[in-house]
């Protein structure tokens, strides 16, 4: 499973990749959407997710092989967390979005401008793989290769202290968040632009309401290992918290940029002040969830190769 899962999630986000090359030398050649005024913030933009969807398929890659034991500890887990939390959460997105009719089969590329149906597909292709194959490969990865901090039921062992200091800072970074965001799931217009508010439309509103959902279930998950109570599965709270910290801090860390520095026109529906203190606080719940996560599983680790 994990060897048929890895490659498929690289050869899924290859297709993403292509696209995302051909838009680079379409940029390079002179065509660009007309909400870029500067060519060269669209180069940028793509370049960097080029970038970024190379090191996908490596990880996809790296996950399927027999030997990716013997792959330095720290870089992997980065990539593979940063990886999880920015598609795994998009999985129940994604359904919601299509039973809804979210999307179709084009889109734009910004101001009207038409993207052909075949990239829309290769772009929905490349993130549904790439975050289905790493909901599978990812988890037997771990299992197989720290398995004391993975396997057996929450309860087994004594629970690990996380301090009262620390599990508070972190309900409370996620209580602010997840209210924020469940609040303009219902419709709320407080902290949006009234400029920009028709951006927070039917999908933004759903986008926001998973984005609370997952922050909340990483706080439970947190705290159902530091507490040892309800009894389950370690590998499920585990794995919850790993994903929800990840997206925490990798959305925020990849939206602040475009908050801050707003190319080619950008505009997010939320004020600028809110979202870079939006960002902020995300970026620090996702970094305080995952010291947590780390301190529970520390001491029954086997040893990190």
């Amino acid at each position: 499973m994990r060897v048929v899962a890895g490659y498929g999630a690289a050869l899924s986000l290859s297709l993403y990749l292509l696209v995302k090359v051909l838009w680079v030398v379409a940029a390079l050649l002179g065509s660009t959407p007309s909400a870029f005024t500067d060519g060269a913030d669209w180069v940028l933009l793509n370049a960097v997710t080029v970038a970024m969807s190379v090191v996908g398929v490596v990880l996809g890659l790296v996950l399927a092989q027999r030997r990716a034991r013997r792959v330095p500890a720290p870089p992997l887990v980065f990539f593979a967390w940063m990886a999880a939390g920015f598609l795994i959460p998009m999985i129940p997105y994604m359904l919601f979005g299509a039973v809804l009719g979210g999307g179709g089969g084009g889109g734009d590329s910004g101001d009207g401008d038409a993207v052909p149906s075949w990239e829309m597909a290769f772009i929905g292709i490349g993130f549904g793989g790439m975050a289905l194959g790493l909901a599978i490969a990812l988890p037997i990865y771990i299992r197989e290769r720290w398995p004391a901090a993975f396997l057996g039921r929450v309860g087994d062992h004594r629970p690990v202290p996380l301090g009262r200091s620390h599990l508070r800072a972190l309900y409370i970074l996620v209580a602010a968040l997840a209210l924020l965001w469940a609040y303009w799931a219902a419709g709320g217009t407080l902290g949006l632009a009234p400029a920009h508010r028709d951006l927070m439309n039917a999908d933004g509103r759903l986008l926001a309401g998973n984005s609370a959902l997952w922050a909340v279930m990483g706080a439970a998950a947190i705290r159902t290992v530091a507490t040892g109570r309800p009894r389950m599965p370690r590998w499920i709270p585990m794995a919850v918290a790993f994903t929800s910290s990840g997206s925490l801090f990798a959305w925020a860390a990849w939206k602040l940029p475009w908050a801050l520095l707003r190319p080619g026109r950008y505009a997010g529906a939320e004020y600028p002040a809110v979202s870079v203190v939006q960002y902020g606080l995300s970026i620090t719940a996702g970094i305080v969830m995952l010291a947590a996560l780390l301190k529970v599983a520390r001491p029954r680790r086997s040893g990190v190769r």
